[in-house]
């Protein structure tokens, strides 16, 4: 009942400001629930099952593995890089560009309108407050004697309670909204990290063709098969 009447006190922008809070917390229980769960995961260990299936050429395991958890932003990036694990370096680079454009987005979204409730939740109250000293002025200007003081404590009480709960709401959703910016650059350093690893790991792994090329080069050529054999001049004794 007090919490009514201090609604109905602070007016039609206290309840704009009260819309602003409700829309706020349901977007921080969604972020928090995708960055500290959703998408959350034991990056070093799955980085070390990675590595180790495609050292030991097991590609088919290791795509598999990230089929399992698809649901996982670095693990669906693995795949498209694991993907094309069989063709050239330059397409494994492009892979790579791939994975972390189409998953970085997954961390990132929604999160910037967070910062933008908190702030119009302090210019709703900023709006608030100008809205009850003018309530007030007219109050002192035109109302009669009799209603004045009522009028005026109206227009005072408009003006305190929307900045109050204007800043009630800006000041969590801007708390909140640091902590999970902070979580969601900490996942955005580990996948950039651990593809980049992973497509060094590709490349680097590659082994080249055993070709008459490498393993004579050109500055030591190799005897024709059936070609004569130079005399060699020998002293006769």
């Amino acid at each position: 009942m007090a919490f009514i009447n201090f609604m109905n006190e602070s007016g039609v922008v206290g309840w704009v400001i009260l819309l602003t809070g409700v829309g706020s917390l349901l977007l921080v229980v969604e972020r928090a629930r995708a960055l500290y769960f959703n998408y959350g995961m034991n990056v070093d260990d799955f980085m070390a099952k990675t590595q180790n299936l495609v050292l030991a050429k097991k590609l088919d395991e290791a795509l598999l593995m990230c089929a399992q958890m698809e649901q996982k932003p670095m693990a669906r990036a693995f795949k498209t890089i694991l993907e094309k694990a069989d063709r050239d370096d330059e397409t494994i680079f492009q892979a790579h560009d791939i994975a972390m454009s189409e998953n970085v987005p997954f961390y990132t979204k929604r999160l910037h309108y967070l910062s933008m409730l908190a702030n119009v939740a302090t210019l709703l109250g900023l709006l608030g407050t100008i809205h009850g000293l003018i309530l007030s002025f007219q109050a002192v200007a035109q109302a009669d004697p009799a209603q004045k003081q009522a009028l005026l404590a109206h227009g005072i009480s408009v003006s305190m309670y929307t900045t109050a709960l204007g800043l009630a709401v800006a000041i969590p959703a801007m708390v909140f909204f640091s902590f999970l910016t902070a979580r969601q650059n900490q996942l955005i350093e580990q996948i950039s990290e651990k593809c980049s690893k992973l497509t060094e790991l590709l490349t680097s792994s590659h082994i080249p063709t055993l070709n008459r090329q490498n393993v004579f080069p050109d500055h030591v050529a190799a005897p024709k098969t059936g070609s004569a054999v130079p005399p060699t001049n020998v002293k006769a004794s």
